[in-house]
């Protein structure tokens, strides 16, 4: 009898400790596109102007304990450069043209390094990394900062990127015959959610 006894307690040991280290294992999500939001802001001499992504993915795998951010093993993240919509048809094709979007249909960023993850307050955190940002077949490697904030199983990330389009070699748009000039920066402001 003390034999089982034995036996089941090391048994019920065992399975106390799977269950403590299934709580740290990282998590697979993927974007959740009806819950996500990605605009580019930009200038021109004319006037401000924004489009929106209308369709982008992504994966991340996250280690995540009782809403305490652990780790970030992968994250990465997509927009179908067609789908970038302003609601005007003539900047939209003068977008795709600028991105040669018929050879390189999407913009990507890959982060490649997480330096450090700060707790900002409870359930959000500051991660701060560096990536591969690619737009229009150019991959440059970019330092982001960004928050995470963790809702359930859920991690939303939020956080704005100034980007010089000219260092990607993309020329910045134009339209009726020249007169309007687009600025050759552009901020793109995102709150993406991994589910």
């Amino acid at each position: 009898m003390s034999k089982l006894k034995t036996q089941f307690g090391t048994l019920l040991t065992l399975l106390i400790v799977v269950c403590n280290f299934s709580t740290l294992v990282a998590q697979d999500s993927k974007v959740v596109l009806a819950e996500s939001k990605l605009k580019v802001l930009g200038t021109s001499n004319l006037h401000d102007w924004e489009i929106d992504a209308k369709a982008m993915s992504g994966k991340a795998t996250m280690a995540i304990e009782a809403g305490d951010l652990k780790s970030i093993k992968n994250l990465d993240f997509a927009v179908e450069v067609e789908q970038l919509k302003s609601g005007k048809s003539g900047m939209d094709n003068n977008t795709y043209k600028a991105l040669n979007s018929k050879t390189h249909k999407t913009i990507n960023f890959k982060v490649t390094n997480v330096s450090k993850i700060t707790e900002a307050s409870a359930g959000s955190f500051t991660v701060e990394t560096q990536g591969d940002l690619t737009i229009s077949g150019v991959t440059k490697k970019i330092n982001q900062t960004f928050a995470v904030k963790i809702v359930g199983k859920k991690a939303i990330v939020s956080g704005k990127t100034k980007i010089d389009m000219t260092t990607y070699s993309v020329k910045p748009p134009t339209a009726l015959m020249g007169t309007i000039k687009t600025g050759k920066d552009v901020t793109v402001d995102f709150k993406v959610t991994y589910n």
